[in-house]
């Protein structure tokens, strides 16, 4: 383990968040253990578990018999109800209140409709109202309270203070939300991007540290996708790495995208484009089997699923805009594994629970890549359910790098 400088209480801070984050990883363990899988020598770890047991924040657990005659030893382990923390997904037209434990495991959630767009400071005030009333019902004290995550569509400031632009999702630009969240719930808020929230929670959660690199694609509404090296999601340039759904992919006439551009990839391939593109064709004549499906029901109420079984059940026409989204989407996904050559990419999104659907991308993705490249792809494990978790553990991660020392 390295560090920068020799300030002391960096360094405590630096091996208190070691000790967590094994602890998060691998369950309980014994001190002994602890010390040789953060390479620190046994009296630092008693000293580290000791504080940390004083807090709360560790227990002590089984006993387990020693090498040695009359030996013993304690197993730790982390204390997930130490402490809690509050969040808020914002999404277009929807807004989701939580709260997780230290572990992840969700203590409350409460999804919210929202307009689109929807009046930003009025919202915000309203969220937070909310999001304290719900905390005080299920008694969650300010002092065990860590703050509250806020992950947000669109583009946020470098300084995480700032939503630059959400795409419509609420009406403002440049809002500082971080500045207001902090004043109605005087707690500390953590914002960032809904895509990378998500992604730092399957991570969280799925304790893939031994990974090198993985890139995270999202397709609920729009396609989203985060990119990671080791543990860190890597930003890029101008904090904007990965934005998959808005490569152009028609250069000209293409339908235009919530970003301001036209002909992106999300306007082909996201869910919400197909059911608008298989809208577009409806009728008796060019779409027989979906209007059979839809027999009795408004269009207005399509789903992916109608969509999906009409192409599979032989419409030609919607089989043909499933296919077209499917390549586009495959194409996509082929150049980030040659450009970037992550270890392993991970899908996220209600339409990759459709067998349809999913064995058609994967056959694709298999077209015309060399065995070099042959990147495991798979569901998340955790699909659909991450979005009651991941801006509450904005703020859990954070205090664990910091150690449990807020």
């Amino acid at each position: 383990m390295s560090y920068e400088g020799d300030n002391m209480m960096g360094v405590k801070r630096t091996n208190r968040s070691a000790a967590l984050r094994v602890l998060h990883e691998r369950g309980s363990m014994s001190r002994k253990r602890l010390s040789e899988s953060i390479r620190l020598t046994p009296a630092a770890i008693t000293k580290i578990v000791g504080e940390m047991i004083a807090e709360g924040l560790l227990t002590e657990g089984r006993v387990l018999s020693g090498g040695g005659v009359g030996r013993r030893e304690v197993m730790v382990e982390l204390n997930p109800r130490a402490r809690a923390a509050l969040g808020i997904f914002i999404n277009l037209r929807q807004a989701i209140l939580s709260a997780v434990w230290l572990d992840g495991s969700v203590i409350f959630a409460e999804e919210i409709v929202l307009p689109a767009p929807a009046p930003a400071f009025e919202t915000v005030a309203a969220l937070c109202r909310r999001l304290t009333e719900l905390a005080d019902r299920h008694g969650l004290a300010r002092g065990e309270l860590l703050g509250v995550g806020v992950a947000m569509r669109g583009v946020i400031s470098e300084d995480g203070r700032v939503v630059r632009n959400s795409f419509g999702a609420l009406d403002a630009v440049d809002c500082p939300l971080c500045e207001q969240v902090e004043r109605l719930t005087g707690l500390r808020c953590l914002l960032c991007n809904n895509v990378r929230a998500l992604f730092a929670a399957q991570m969280f959660l799925s304790r893939d540290h031994e990974l090198g690199s993985q890139f995270f694609l999202r397709c609920e509404a729009g396609i989203g996708a985060s990119f990671a090296i080791g543990e860190r999601i890597w930003l890029g340039s101008s904090g904007q790495c990965a934005e998959i759904g808005h490569i152009p992919v028609v250069r000209r006439g293409g339908k235009p995208c919530s970003c301001g551009k036209s002909g992106c990839l999300e306007t082909i391939a996201s869910p919400a484009a197909m059911v608008q593109d298989a809208l577009a064709l409806f009728s008796e004549e060019r779409t027989p089997v979906l209007w059979r499906i839809m027999r009795g029901r408004a269009a207005e109420e399509l789903t992916l699923e109608d969509l999906f079984e009409a192409a599979r059940s032989g419409d030609g026409a919607i089989a043909a805009l499933v296919d077209r989204a499917v390549e586009t989407l495959a194409a996509a996904l082929k150049s980030v594994i040659y450009a970037l050559d992550p270890g392993k990419i991970v899908l996220y999104g209600r339409m990759f629970d459709h067998p349809y659907y999913l064995s058609k991308l994967l056959a694709e993705m298999r077209e015309g890549v060399d065995s070099g490249h042959n990147v495991p792809i798979e569901k998340s494990r955790f699909n659909h359910k991450l979005e009651d978790r991941a801006a509450g553990l904005l703020a859990v991660e954070n205090f664990f790098a910091c150690g449990g020392m807020l």
